[in-house]
């Protein structure tokens, strides 16, 4: 077969190949196309997910008769005034949509320019073939209908998911672009249905609507449980909202990262949020984020991905850092004990479900001890009653409550987690504040500490302190194992680990962390140790393999369940806490503690 010049509509259909590969695409092309034209406000209505209809209308500048015909010829567009793809200061500029849609749908396209006030024009489109304008009763601004996506290439209509899981990639594609543009209004449709209406931002600054907008999209859980991101740094601007590490979720759907006022999902900026939350959050597990990148369109191409959702910068390392280092910072000034309202709200939720379902059981005091007992069912005329008690001795109190004296004089002194009360199951720790009450989990919060005490460690001496062995543990393990360890030997003697190797099937462990001596298994470390080194491989970088030795090594330093402490011991891990950045969550992203306010104990008991 000899090179041919491909005709014009099999060139379209193959840009919408690329371009509009399901009705969400479209629907992103075109609203992308209306706040361009200066909408501020955008209507857009569906039907079967966008399959049989997609209608935008806007209240644009419009497109004269000229203009309507233009609009839909390949690379048409009036986004580049020069020849200059560096500088571009609006969301599309290749004029590919209109005529990419056209060739694979039954398109029309009604419009009434700003400066003809008396004069509109529709023209259509079907399976790329255009008609001629004809004039129209339409107001200023333009209405674009799509309908029967796809009927032209029937192979790419077989690829498209069910109506729901259409509609639901429509409904978040114009959530961002909402999110991006607080100053346009939106309103979405699906079968009549109405799904979303954001009136327009008109009061405050940009700021300020931008936090409107989010709060009408994301519900009230979103500020709360969200820290304000702000920095700057080379002429490269970040703002936005970042979630608290206890505050996540099983995916990356819920991180809506912008540039220049562009929605994208793009590997470096994703990857970066990863680094961000390394030591916060457990590898399945995501931060929840609205971040907003601005910088000289010089200094970013988006002329990478057919879509735009990627971008590349001149400076990657640079954008990486500042979006790393800010949420980072954050997270230590402002959320370093802080811990996400849902989880009293479920904790809330969850005892409320109890003492609504639990049945009444009569109880008996004596002394400070109370106890209660359960009726046995009955037998008939031979009835067992001796079942229902039990001898008061044979119970055991499950808590240990502390002296009143000590409780009021740390009171007094208003510590945010409060005054240690009691400790329950030999693992949680109920603490009094002046508002209410915190249930800290003593485990996963001295895990917490002792990782930060090894980052401090690291960062300021460059070393862990080590504790030699009197007698070098010796462990068996794998050959693979073996090499594994000896290949991050000189890391994990940075770590305060000195292994070497004893024969070919084990190790000798000579010394250890000092934080972690007479308090680790030591063999079940070093082994959880091989497992990590064969999880990360060596894509890994140092810091971020170092960090998770470091995670595992304060796992196995920290304060076990079941460890009966004093009130002293609780105290002092309270007061610890509240001077340890991050603590309100462990290494693996877990809570340390969870509080309860005194009004929501109240209604707990119908008090209010």
């Amino acid at each position: 077969m000899r090179i041919r010049h491909l005709p014009e509509t099999l060139v379209n259909q193959i840009a919408a190949g690329e371009v509009i590969e399901r009705p969400a695409a479209a629907v992103k092309e075109l609203v992308e196309n209306a706040i361009d034209a200066g909408a501020t406000s955008v209507a857009i209505d569906l039907r079967d997910g966008g399959k049989s209809l997609i209608r935008i209308s806007d209240n644009g500048i419009g497109m004269t008769h000229d203009e309507l015909i233009a609009c839909l010829d390949r690379h048409a567009t009036s986004k580049l005034p020069g020849e200059d793809l560096l500088n571009i200061f609006t969301l599309g500029f290749r004029g590919e949509a209109l005529p990419s849609i056209g060739a694979v749908s039954r398109l029309s396209i009604a419009s009434r320019a700003r400066e003809t006030p008396n004069a509109a024009w529709e023209i259509k489109v079907e399976g790329g073939r255009k008609d001629a304008p004809i004039p129209s009763a339409h107001p200023e601004g333009t209405r674009v209908e799509v309908r029967d996506l796809f009927y032209a290439t029937p192979a790419r209509l077989k690829f498209l998911k069910g109506d729901k899981a259409e509609y639901a990639a429509v409904k978040d594609t114009v959530m961002r672009l909402a999110m991006a543009f607080p100053a346009v209004g939106f309103r979405l449709t699906h079968n009549d249905a109405l799904s979303l209406s954001l009136p327009a931002a008109t009061q405050g600054d940009l700021w300020d609507q931008r936090r409107e907008r989010l709060s009408a999209l994301l519900g009230a859980d979103f500020a709360a449980n969200t820290v304000a991101i702000e920095a700057e740094r080379d002429g490269v601007k970040l703002e936005g909202y970042a979630g608290l590490p206890t505050w996540s979720r099983g995916t990356s759907q819920n991180q809506y990262l912008f540039v220049n006022g562009r929605p994208v999902r793009d590997k470096l900026l994703q990857g970066a949020m990863r680094g961000a939350y390394a030591d916060l959050l457990p590898g399945d597990r995501h931060a929840v984020a609205v971040l907003f990148l601005d910088l000289p369109p010089t200094e970013v191409d988006i002329n990478v991905h057919p879509a735009k959702a990627e971008v590349r910068f001149r400076d990657s390392a640079g954008v990486r850092g500042l979006l790393v280092g800010s949420i980072r910072h954050t997270m230590m000034q402002k959320a370093g004990q802080g811990s996400a309202t849902t989880l009293s709200d479920r904790t809330l939720a969850a005892l409320q479900t109890t003492t609504s379902n639990a049945p009444h059981t009569p109880s008996y005091g004596t002394g400070n001890l109370a106890y209660s007992y359960t009726p046995a069912p009955s037998y008939g005329l031979a009835e067992r009653t001796y079942e229902n008690y039990r001898p008061l001795g044979s119970l055991q109190p499950a808590a240990r409550s502390e002296t009143a004296p000590t409780i009021a004089a740390l009171q007094d002194q208003d510590y945010p987690l409060g005054a240690a009360r009691a400790q329950i199951h030999e693992n949680y720790i109920i603490a009094q504040t002046a508002n209410g009450m915190v249930m800290i989990d003593q485990h996963a919060a001295h895990e917490r500490l002792t990782y930060e005490r090894f980052k401090a460690q690291v960062m300021e001496a460059g070393k862990i302190e080590s504790q030699g062995l009197l007698v070098p543990e010796i462990i068996t393990l794998d050959d693979t194992d073996i090499a594994r360890l000896m290949d991050a030997a000189e890391q994990l003697d940075q770590l305060g680990l000195r292994i070497e190797p004893f024969g070919p099937d084990a190790v000798a462990v000579q010394a250890v962390p000092a934080l972690l001596s007479g308090r680790a298994e030591i063999s079940r470390l070093v082994r959880d140790i091989c497992d990590e080194l064969a999880e990360q491989g060596s894509t890994q970088g140092l810091e971020d393999r170092i960090n998770a030795l470091l995670s595992t090594m304060a796992c196995h330093g920290s304060v076990r369940s079941g460890r009966v402490l004093n009130v002293d011991e609780m105290n002092a891990l309270l007061r610890q806490m509240e001077a340890t950045p991050k603590s309100g969550q462990c290494n693996h992203g877990r809570p340390t503690y969870i509080t309860l306010g005194l009004k929501d104990i109240d209604r707990l008991f119908g008090r209010t």
